[in-house]
């Protein structure tokens, strides 16, 4: 019997980024550092796989990083006014919500109140 596993390619489109930022959520989070990524299941000519059943454990990891709204409850004022000036702009909420993950993984050095309010900034001009 064939067994199916998850990629980064597969985990990336079910979280809703792109491979890269998987790709990079692993080098960042290390096996040793202090909030690691799942280690693979598999590696197959070095590339990883996950089960497929282990996709909500990735998924708890992701919400756990830093900046993320771990605790659950009601969004930081600054993400209430990025919100608020996304949809002004148009996109939904879960749009905005996509950009800002893409934002945060970009630029790991900024704080996630600091990237919206210059993702606020931008769009004032």
């Amino acid at each position: 019997m064939t067994e199916h596993f998850l990629g980064v390619l597969g985990i990336g489109e079910a979280l809703g980024v792109s491979r890269h930022a998987v790709h990079k959520w692993r080098s960042r989070y290390p096996s040793d550092s202090t909030h690691p990524f799942p280690e693979p299941d598999v590696e197959i000519d070095g590339a990883p796989g996950w089960r497929a059943d282990r996709l909500d454990e990735i998924v708890r990891w992701r919400n756990g990083l830093p900046g993320r709204g771990a605790g659950g409850g009601r969004p930081s004022a600054a993400r209430q006014e990025y919100l608020q000036a996304a949809a002004a702009r148009g996109l939904d909420r879960d749009e905005a919500l996509r950009a800002l993950v893409t934002f945060t993984e970009e630029f790991p050095e900024m704080t996630e109140p600091e990237l919206c309010a210059w993702l606020i900034e931008k769009w004032r001009f």
